[in-house]
């Protein structure tokens, strides 16, 4: 104990000595270090940690996710094979009206009474769904969520009391457990659903706990049994058939899968800064170890062992290590934040949690890399002859260990920065792509506003409220066109209804997507009229009812003939009266799916979530307008609630996936690789050049020309940033599957990004190499000799 006292004072004061070496050690491991403690704490909150459930590797998700109808939920409900209980849900958005305070607008969720009982958490708070709570005529009832009880003061006396939710009000019959969520940290409040036997319609999701004994490898039998049940009672289109690959799907990857990739991504990238950042310091202590070659051999020549030499350095590595982790938690605290924006990690963002964790992984990381730092020149000491070893670099130069060793460290960077500019460039290859293809829509200078109407408010009362907004928001100055949807396109499935062709008996029964718009939708949109007109104001409730279709729909039911004046639908039927081109109605890489459009103002089907649509002027930033278009909102329509205000741009950015966030991310790391790798060349081709100090006087003596120098030196760099190059393009292709999820029309080993970061390595290691390259051209051959 007593010579590591000393020892780490004798580093101390070494350190205070070359306070640049200290401090570029130090911020380089930080770096490193910061980055992936931060990564870990994400990873570990919402990957690693268990997820509030009781047992939750008894949970299934089943298959068609929102498809279920209450219908087929009461019909199985008296027996699920298999298990001990099953809970339809789906999502919601319900408007919170207190005295004196304004409309909000609550994340919510819709489900059946077992919702509780199969995830098996208990309440903080009074109870949670009892059985019957789902029956029509039930009390209405709700369950609030942690963080929505405390934003309404915390008081425990909540339960019984009631709240006006969506214009009804409710008793409020439990408090969940801080911490709790379900389906995702964002919703606030949980209803019980009236069920109805006869409600056909899929909106749902199941999900069902397993009963005790059963795994998901004895599964089979029972839903083979659920699939027969349904089968004998319901009658499915091929589209839409239920009782087809039945599959379970665990809670857990049903809920987060989708996270892994990116956070898998994000924390191999972080984890590759911290080995660059590594090797550097470890470059660093390899040149301090060179410099002190005399003293090392003296102190050998005294009495000192390789055992205490190796001592003293692990003893300043440990100690780089430490201040390296307190600067590294502060970088962490930073890089958190900055990665939570970053991530595409949508609704769980907010249960990300900083905590102490995240300080002890910093200080763990930077130990720990400390340690892996003090190994590359512990090497150098125990191989061979102590003085020999620890002089031959200094006398020799390029034919010392010592040479070697600090090349394979400027080889393994690269390497390492390749693997994250090659990342990079898959990515930004993937987003090209995406954004190549084309949407069917002009994304640029429309702003979109989704709004919650009450559902206490009749249909009537919504198409006037609809009305008036749309006259309100189109007069706005900077705004061209004003409209409306139920369904934007780009957001997913959704709003599917059957299709009839009168004249077409024959036609199997099947669905469409269908979308209730406003008169100028197509205009807002930038969707362009194919033949045929589009709504017009004279399209009104009582005279003939009108549709508009896309040219996926003509071509599926109308090939070879023209749609226009053909009736769909039952009755008198409505009448085709244009065409218009196809949208991304779902998503931005699906196939054109037929779709259809009514009118709002001829339907008596008005639901209370819309989506207002603005297409502003040239001279209009969609943006700017936003505030203005909240403020319109709310003083037209009070109750109306405002759940997002964006622009048809950021629907777009968010409809090409994850990949481009994550791609802006891997830039900026790929940036601080190479500055980093930069660096390490730098530092390395400048000892090679300083321990080659005396060779390059002798040869320039002897007539060699500088640019034969600057040649030699430079390719000296080029070869170690080569070498690093090659072996960083095998390691892509032995870790390609990590990115693999998240990339479109290309593959994992994309030649042309590939290319570019091999392009981009060589040119940052070649410029590295350059500086120390002209610095021995220009040495003195007589001053070196007079020195030597």
């Amino acid at each position: 104990m007593e010579s590591w006292i000393i020892d780490m004072r004798y580093a101390t004061r070494r350190l205070l000595r070359r306070p640049l070496y200290t401090l570029l050690a130090v911020l380089t491991l930080a770096l490193g270090v910061g980055g992936t403690a931060a990564i870990f704490s994400i990873v570990r909150g919402l990957l690693l940690e268990p997820l509030p459930y009781e047992s939750e590797e008894k949970i299934a998700i089943f298959w068609n996710r929102f498809d279920w109808s209450e219908a087929e939920i009461m019909m199985l409900r008296p027996d699920w094979p298999g298990f001990a209980a099953v809970a339809g849900y789906r999502n919601e958005a319900l408007t919170l009206d207190r005295p004196n305070a304004s409309t909000q607008l609550l994340p919510a969720l819709s489900s059946s009474a077992e919702l509780f009982r199969v995830l098996g958490t208990a309440p903080e708070l009074g109870r949670s769904f009892q059985e019957g709570d789902d029956l029509q005529g039930a009390e209405p009832v709700a369950v609030l969520s942690h963080g929505l009880w405390a934003e309404l003061g915390a008081d425990p006396a909540i339960v019984g009391q009631r709240l006006r939710l969506d214009g009804a009000e409710r008793t409020v019959v439990g408090v969940m457990p801080a911490g709790f969520w379900f389906p995702d940290p964002t919703v606030r409040v949980w209803i019980p659903e009236e069920l109805d036997p006869d409600n056909g319609s899929g909106n749902y999701a199941l999900v069902g706990r397993l009963a005790a004994g059963m795994t998901f490898e004895s599964m089979g039998g029972p839903l083979s049994r659920i699939t027969s049940a349904l089968s004998e009672r319901f009658t499915y289109s091929e589209q839409w058939d239920k009782t087809r690959n039945p599959e379970l799907t665990p809670i857990r990857e049903s809920l987060i899968g989708s996270l892994r990739p990116a956070l898998f991504a994000t924390a191999a990238a972080l984890a590759l800064i911290l080995l660059i950042a590594c090797a550097n310091v470890a470059a660093l202590m390899l040149g301090q170890v060179d410099s002190r070659s005399g003293e090392l051999a003296v102190r050998s020549a005294l009495g000192a062992d390789r055992r205490r030499l190796t001592q003293q350095l692990i003893a300043e590595a440990l100690l780089i290590g430490m201040l390296a982790g307190v600067a590294g938690a502060v970088i962490a605290l930073a890089a958190f934040k900055l990665l939570i924006g970053a991530l595409p990690l949508g609704a769980w963002a907010e249960s990300a949690r900083l905590d102490w964790t995240l300080f002890a992984a910093a200080i763990g990381f930077a130990l720990l890399a400390a340690l892996v730092v003090a190994l590359i020149p512990t090497i150098t000491l125990w191989r061979g002859d102590l003085r020999g070893a620890l002089t031959r670099i200094r006398n020799t130069g390029l034919g010392g260990r010592g040479g070697r060793m600090e090349g394979g460290l400027v080889v393994a960077e690269v390497a390492l920065a390749v693997i994250l500019a090659a990342g990079a460039a898959l990515l930004a290859r993937s987003v090209g792509k995406l954004y190549a293809i084309d949407p069917g829509l002009e994304p640029r200078g429309a702003a979109v506003l989704d709004i919650s109407m009450s559902a206490n408010t009749s249909p009537e009362e919504r198409r006037q409220i609809l009305d008036r907004l749309i006259a309100e928001l189109g007069t706005m100055p900077g705004v061209a066109v004003a409209s409306v949807t139920q369904k934007l396109p780009l957001r997913g499935t959704g709003d599917n209804w059957g299709i009839a062709i009168q004249g077409r008996p024959e036609l199997p029964p099947t669905t469409t997507a269908t979308r209730l718009v406003g008169y100028d939708y197509f205009d807002a949109l930038g969707l362009e009229l194919r033949s045929g007109r589009s709504f017009e104001a004279s399209d009104r409730m009582g005279s003939g009812d009108v549709v508009v279709i896309n040219e996926a729909l003509a071509e599926k039911y109308f090939p070879g003939e023209d749609p226009l004046g053909r009736l769909i639908g039952g009755g008198e039927g409505e009448r085709i009266v244009g065409v218009v081109e196809n949208a991304s109605e779902a998503s931005l890489t699906d196939e054109p799916v037929p779709a259809r459009y009514y009118v709002y103002q001829q339907s008596t089907y008005t639901p209370e979530n819309q989506t207002l649509v603005l297409r502003t002027t040239q001279s209009q930033d969609p943006v700017a307008l936003l505030d203005a278009a909240r403020r319109t909102v709310e003083r037209v329509a009070p109750g109306t609630a405002i759940r997002e205000a964006t622009t048809m741009e950021r629907v777009l950015a968010d409809a090409v996936g994850p990949a481009r966030q994550l791609m802006r991310l891997l830039a900026i790391l790929t940036s601080l690789a190479l500055v980093l790798g930069a660096i390490g060349v730098y530092g390395v081709i400048s000892h090679f050049v300083q321990r080659r100090k005396r060779d390059w006087g002798i040869r320039i003596a002897l007539g060699l020309t500088p640019s034969e120098v600057v040649r030699q030196v430079v390719g000296r760099g080029a070869a170690l940033v080569a070498t690093g190059i090659v072996l960083g393009l095998i390691g892509v292709v032995v870790g390609a599957r990590l990115l693999a999820s998240l990339l479109y029309g290309i593959g994992s080993t994309d030649p042309t990004a590939l290319a570019a970061a091999a392009v981009v390595l060589l040119g940052v290691g070649v410029t590295a190499a350059f500086a120390p390259a002209l610095k021995a051209s220009r040495v003195d051959p007589a001053a070196v000799l007079r020195e030597q």
